[in-house]
């Protein structure tokens, strides 16, 4: 291995060469705030449980971790609805394992109750409180990503890095950490969300973070502390890469190719929901067997139960039968039940969902135990659990946009929504464009 040119890397490898093994390797999950990109979808959930697919977001992470050797992830909760949200689905990571048959299991804990003050202050919190002495990766909970840990791993370990951050190239700079690297992918420079012609480059932080484990030690160090005492704050991107690169400590940039997907809006939501339905991941293979329908068109019904595998059934045969028509890629969960003539083009159905007689829903996400009434014609847009579309072919209800509807809203006959917010627990009617409605309003 290359020697060190600092005294100051000499704390950052003095591990044992197992630790860098993945089944070693302790991952941390931040997840904290209340994702406002992406309200009112996480105005009651959290956004590491926000559904993708028919499964929770955070999951995408694990199973593509856990496949990979991946055993201890920690989750970096802050906040009730975070926590709950998370614990009560996976627990201790039995159920999560036994139904995935994960062998060994996964084990998962989560963060003290102490609040932390940002996703670098998360890890601090975990690696002291764990007393983590191994390499830490750290994964933001709106995050998918295809990538190969070991490769990455070795990359780290090579560079004798402290810190080492996954970068990927991206056509938009705006809204992202963006980095400067030297050619031996040393980063020189990184700036948190600068405007496009102060960019230093292309190479966009993914909030993927391999850790060694002696950075606890500079959590410890005068500045970030002066830093956490003055802003109240420590952010990977805006706080604490900034100051680890700046007190020369060795920090790279292992470049991405594979997929990666930033789900913190609604825009990115759906962009990677189309993605997912049409390529899936590499480390995946979650989804049930495709039917092929054209050169161009498939889709997954789900269910493996002999009561869902009947459902299943009936809802293929509708579909080479022509009652219903499937355009691009399309999944569909699990006791589902469409009606003739219903248009489902790339889109996502999840279970228990009911859809019309000539319905129409492209481009968009429909979550679990939604009714989507007859002759709805739904482009674009999110609709969140226990949604109520009620529509007639006399007088239709119409969404698109990049609508969303959060959970447990009804919809009167007629309705147009376009570009708008809708937030938990209404009843909603009219006309509404480019506009957000509360808890506390009313429709006119």
């Amino acid at each position: 291995m290359v020697k060190c040119l600092s005294d100051k890397c000499a704390l950052v490898n003095s591990g044992v060469e197992d630790y860098y093994l993945p089944k070693n390797l302790q991952v941390i999950i931040p997840v904290g705030g209340r994702a406002t990109r992406l309200l009112p979808l996480t105005a009651e959930t959290s956004k590491a449980c926000l559904r993708l697919l028919n499964k929770p977001l955070v999951e995408y992470s694990l199973l593509s971790l856990a496949s990979q050797g991946v055993r201890n992830i920690i989750f970096g909760v802050k906040g009730y609805t975070n926590y709950c949200n998370l614990y009560d689905y996976f627990e201790s990571g039995y159920g999560f394992s036994a139904y995935h048959s994960i062998k060994p299991r996964v084990h998962i804990r989560y963060q003290p109750n102490v609040d932390d003050l940002g996703s670098a202050d998360s890890a601090r919190i975990n690696m002291e409180y764990y007393n983590l002495k191994k390499p830490v990766f750290a994964v933001q909970g709106d995050n998918v990503f295809d990538i190969n840990i070991k490769n990455l791993i070795d990359f780290h370990k090579e560079k004798e890095a402290a810190l080492t951050i996954v970068l990927r190239k991206v056509d938009n700079v705006e809204g992202l950490g963006i980095a400067d690297i030297d050619k031996n992918g040393r980063i020189r420079r990184f700036v948190e969300k600068p405007l496009p012609e102060d960019a230093p480059s292309n190479l966009a932080n993914t909030g993927l973070y391999v850790i060694s484990p002696n950075v606890r030690k500079i959590f410890k160090e005068k500045g970030v502390q002066q830093i956490i005492k003055d802003g109240k704050r420590l952010d990977f991107g805006y706080d604490f890469i900034p100051y680890v690169i700046e007190a020369g400590y060795p920090v790279y940039g292992y470049r991405l190719e594979n997929s990666w997907f930033d789900v913190g809006t609604p825009r990115n939501y759906l962009e990677a929901m189309k993605h997912l339905l049409k390529t899936r991941i590499s480390t995946l293979s979650d989804f049930e067997e495709r039917l092929q329908i054209d050169e161009c068109s498939f889709v997954c019904v789900q269910g493996k139960s002999s009561d869902s595998e009947k459902v299943r059934r009936q809802i293929v045969q509708k579909i080479q039968q022509k009652k219903i028509q499937i355009k691009g890629s399309v999944l569909i969960g699990r006791h589902c039940l469409i009606e003739d003539g219903a248009v489902l083009s790339n889109c996502c159905i999840d279970n228990f969902t009911y859809i019309g007689k000539n319905a129409a829903i492209s481009n968009s996400a429909i979550m679990d135990r939604a009714v989507i009434g007859d002759y709805a014609e739904i482009k674009d847009s999110i609709l969140g659990r226990h949604v109520k579309i009620c529509s007639t072919q006399s007088n239709p209800t119409k969404i698109s946009d990049i609508t969303i509807i959060a959970d447990d809203v009804t919809a009167d006959e007629g309705c147009i929504l376009s570009a708008a917010k809708v937030y938990p627990h209404q009843k909603i009617k009219g006309e509404i464009i480019n506009q957000t409605i509360m808890s506390n309003q009313t429709t006119p």
